[in-house]
């Protein structure tokens, strides 16, 4: 599998999350090196992914474009099924950040996908065998002929692809429904996201900015202390959907912030 490239307004440390679990700019992540581990925990009793409702994460979600083919990212809320190849990456990706920020791990019911959005969850129909699994996409690829999801190892051993390369399956995007009560919501995200809007210096000029924005874009908004530093970042929210952050993120740029971005936090769950 192979890097990502977007284009993107952020610092490089952004840019840098949505590699997948490959790169073409160093030798280490060619496919053709990735094996299995020599020894690891057994894998024959693991669980299915587990589908629930989550936000898109901030990185992997943009269109992309490589070696000149480009990729649109499918609507969550699209019906989705495919037939083609699955592959599986294993021990030279182990660790690894997948191209929406997360830690690859091996022995997790995960896959990668060039469109679907990220996270989401498919079924996956080994059609040699019958034997199905559910996984959670959350990295990009494979970019390979014909092939069109990379398996993790625990998924791959699952449906018994790890012994052959590959295997002929169909996939299906199973739609999770959006949860329709803040318990649901907060049960289902551990994350707050914000925009970011603006940083000052004095508390009272900020506090006076905040009330001012609540009032012109009908929105929430915070203020916060950035560290020890006698710095105060003004901020839309928090949202429990980084789709909502999105559209007001757009709101404050056709306004006067024109370099408002989204950001997520951690929520402490009670």
């Amino acid at each position: 599998m192979h890097t990502v490239s977007k284009s993107l307004a952020f610092s490089l440390s952004v840019t840098l999350l949505v590699a997948g679990c490959s790169t073409t700019q160093s030798d280490r992540y060619q496919i053709k090196d990735d094996r299995a581990p020599e020894s690891s925990p057994t894998l024959d009793h693991i669980e299915d992914a587990q589908p629930r409702y989550e936000p898109k994460s901030l990185a992997g979600n943009s269109d992309y474009t490589l070696r000149g083919q480009a990729y649109a990212i499918l609507p969550a809320e699209q019906s989705f099924s495919e037939e083609g190849l699955a592959s599986w990456y294993g021990k030279k990706f182990h660790g690894h950040k997948t191209s929406n920020g997360e830690i690859y791990d091996m022995y997790s019911m995960t896959a990668a996908h060039k469109t679907l959005p990220l996270p989401s969850y498919v079924r996956v129909t080994n059609k040699n065998n019958g034997k199905s699994a559910i996984v959670r996409v959350n990295d990009r690829g494979p970019f390979h002929e014909g092939r069109i999801i990379d398996l993790s190892m625990a998924a791959a051993t699952k449906l018994d692809v790890v012994g052959h390369g590959t295997a002929p399956v169909k996939i299906e995007l199973l739609q999770m429904p959006k949860p329709e009560s803040t318990a649901e919501w907060q049960s289902a995200n551990p994350k707050w996201f914000f925009v970011q809007l603006a940083a000052f210096s004095d508390l009272n000029k900020a506090q006076l900015a905040a009330q001012k924005l609540k009032s012109e874009l009908h929105t929430r908004v915070d203020v916060k202390k950035a560290g020890s530093a006698a710095v105060y970042r003004l901020r839309l929210g928090p949202y429990l959907d980084s789709a909502e952050a999105e559209v007001q993120r757009n709101k404050a740029r056709a306004a006067q912030f024109p370099e408002a971005f989204v950001v997520s936090e951690q929520r402490e769950l009670n």
